[in-house]
């Protein structure tokens, strides 16, 4: 049986996740740091980094359990 970790690397989730995480991650960066961005004052790079983390653990974990979820006859 596959582990929820081996599904999350499969490389189909692991591609779907970065697109969704660049997506998401660009927009909470602007909303969150959007002004001192455009006053070109120093930024939190660790807000950065999480900005971008937290969208991409969850689109791998939902897509993950989506897969290893039994399918019944509907």
């Amino acid at each position: 049986m596959r582990t929820l970790f081996q599904a999350a690397c499969s490389g189909k989730i692991v591609k779907n996740s970065l697109r969704i995480a660049l997506v998401v991650g660009s927009i909470l960066n602007l909303v969150n740091q959007g002004g001192a961005i455009m006053a070109g004052t120093g930024i939190s790079w660790i807000h950065v980094a999480l900005n971008y983390f937290v969208p991409y653990c969850v689109a791998s974990y939902s897509a993950a359990k989506n897969e290893l979820t039994p399918r019944g006859n509907q």
